[in-house]
């Protein structure tokens, strides 16, 4: 027999094999469809989970800036006594006007920009909330905010620089008066949007002077310093000369950089999309199961006819083909509709988290839900993984009902 004729006999064979697994699969049309259903939910459960985690994470993406140019100086976290982890054994810690002497020494031609961050109650109109507020040195306010319009504050007037997102949300202009605290403002600009950083993040803030808030509220220390460096190969200098500096005889500050932040960031990302996919593969492994159980009852119900086809010669590698094929029909079945629908399932998933954590953020909210080449990778993922499942979930049944005597199996009722 010529390498052709084995070929097409190989695959006639295969095509009966098929057509059994399928007449099988028919004849438990109920427990074939549940078992379906099983890995359409688990396909859906581990592509939709991927999508949200990358929606998640495109979604940081956008409102983080990375301020390379950038090193943060925050005061060290002290512990009184006891549990480090209880909040009310923590001691208050702050940045003296001494410190950011010192840091200024050390700092060379790199501005230094020492800042108060704190929070007030801001009422406009009939509207109040609660606002973040920075006090920073009139002249710093330019290195790290820009203007959308209107002006800066002046180092002695009683205006206020609004962050643009929350001036959307209070309907605040350039000229408007504002309530913060017990004291009146006028502002007299409003900041352009920004995004997230290690060093300000305005836009849901209010930016007020230096001089005006020590003439109201007294003296205080600084919540952080900021340094601005001119060339980025200064900077692991610049945080070493900080460090040797400040933190000589104990740890008084602690120092960081955008890189390292970005860095704890990715690898906070990549570790919640883990986490989903893991929750996600659970479910396909729950669903993975069913299909055993039903090929386990399929082999225990058809006995008698696996004694037949292995009577009239049938190999035992053929049985068990004829049950990987239904173990593998069920899981392509589910896995492919199980695709097409956590696409749309994914996509809903994402707006609904994306907008009940992020909305406030203004317009986000489906930006990062788009279908990209990542996500995608996510549905193929599930698909590829359901699969695979289900054809390991067929090898034990197909095996068994591959090694029954032929003898016995025709004697089984």
């Amino acid at each position: 027999m010529n390498e052709g004729s084995r070929a097409l006999q190989i695959i006639r064979r295969l095509e009966l094999f098929f057509s059994l697994a399928i007449r099988n699969l028919r004849r438990h049309s109920v427990r074939s469809f549940l078992a379906t259903v099983g890995i359409i939910i688990g396909v859906i459960a581990i592509a939709s989970l991927g999508i949200l985690g990358n929606s998640i994470t495109m979604l940081y993406a956008g409102l983080v800036s990375d301020v390379s140019d950038t090193v943060l100086v925050t005061p060290h976290l002290a512990v009184s006594s006891g549990d480090p982890f209880d909040p009310r054994n923590m001691l208050p810690s702050s940045i003296s006007d001494r410190d950011v002497s010192r840091i200024r020494k050390v700092a060379g031609t790199n501005r230094v920009i020492p800042m108060i961050r704190t929070a007030e109650e801001i009422q406009v109109g009939d509207k109040s909330g609660f606002a973040l507020l920075y006090v920073l040195n009139a002249e710093d306010v330019p290195f790290l905010v820009k203007l959308e319009r209107g002006l800066y504050p002046r180092e002695t007037s009683a205006g206020c620089l609004v962050g643009r997102l929350l001036a959307d949300e209070y309907d605040i202009n350039a000229g408007s008066r504002i309530e913060l605290g017990n004291q009146t403002l006028r502002v007299v600009g409003i900041a352009a949007e920004r995004g997230m950083a290690i060093d300000i993040n305005p836009d849901f803030g209010i930016i007020v002077t230096q001089e005006w808030y020590s003439g109201i509220y007294g003296g205080e220390n600084y919540s952080q310093v900021v340094v601005k460096l001119r060339d980025l190969g200064e900077l692991e200098q610049v945080k070493s000369a900080i460090d040797f500096q400040m933190n000589r005889k104990e740890d008084v500050v602690d120092i960081t950089d955008s890189k390292e932040i970005l860095e704890i960031y990715f690898q906070t990302m990549d570790a919640i999309n883990i986490m989903l996919l893991g929750i996600g593969a659970v479910s396909l492994f729950v669903a993975s199961v069913s299909i055993l159980n039903v090929m386990i009852i399929s082999v225990t119900e058809r006995t008698r006819e696996i004694g037949i086809i292995r009577s009239i010669g049938t190999h035992r590698r053929e049985v068990m083909l004829i049950f990987l094929f239904e173990a593998l029909i069920l899981g392509i079945v589910g896995s492919v509709i199980g695709g097409v629908l956590s696409a749309g399932v994914g996509y809903v998933i994402s707006i609904s988290v994306t907008q009940s954590l992020f909305g406030s953020f203004g317009g986000i909210g489906t930006q990062s839900t788009v279908l990209d080449a990542t996500a995608i990778s996510y549905i193929i993922f599930g698909m590829v993984f359901g699969a695979v499942m289900s054809m390991i979930a067929g090898l034990y049944p197909a095996w068994k009902a591959a090694s029954l005597s032929p003898i016995e199996a025709l004697r089984y009722e």
